[in-house]
């Protein structure tokens, strides 16, 4: 997954680079169309790091000092990040062999506990239906499955 991740954001002209950040894992700067990585992380959560990063790069964000646009845009890069980075045959799959046990199913999946998490919140479960990314109106889910 990491090479699908470095791929994209060459094809966005995203550089990349590794640094001694202090207060955070990464940080994007639509300006200079660069993400930041903190030296020494482990491998899940670089990844996950650089997908955040990525989604902040593909809806082209700008850092502002306005709380609920702050809250909305790391919201949608998290929610981004997790689509890309969990394939949902494969999380399907782990969550039975898990059996919804987080840390465990994140191992398996490659990424962080949190990762886990947010793709579980962008997943709604009606009867006997999953549904990605449900939402009102025309093309009302990502995918929707059958339990």
């Amino acid at each position: 997954m990491r090479e699908k991740l470095f791929a994209l954001a060459e094809r966005r002209g995203v550089t990349i680079e590794w640094s001694s950040l202090r207060m955070r894992d990464g940080e994007y700067r639509h300006d200079l169309s660069r993400i930041r990585l903190r030296h020494g992380m482990s491998p899940r959560l670089e990844c996950w790091t650089l997908g955040h990063e990525l989604g902040h790069a593909v809806h082209g964000d700008i850092r502002t000092c306005n709380d609920r646009v702050t809250s909305k845009q790391e919201r949608r890069a998290d929610e981004w990040a997790a689509r890309f980075l969990i394939d949902l045959d494969r999380y399907r799959d782990v969550e039975l062999l898990r059996e919804g046990h987080v840390p465990s199913m994140a191992y398996d999946l490659g990424v962080i506990s949190r990762g886990v998490e947010v793709y579980q919140r962008v997943l709604e479960r009606l009867g006997d239906h999953v549904y990605l990314k449900p939402q009102h109106g025309v093309g009302q889910f990502a995918a929707r499955l059958v339990s």
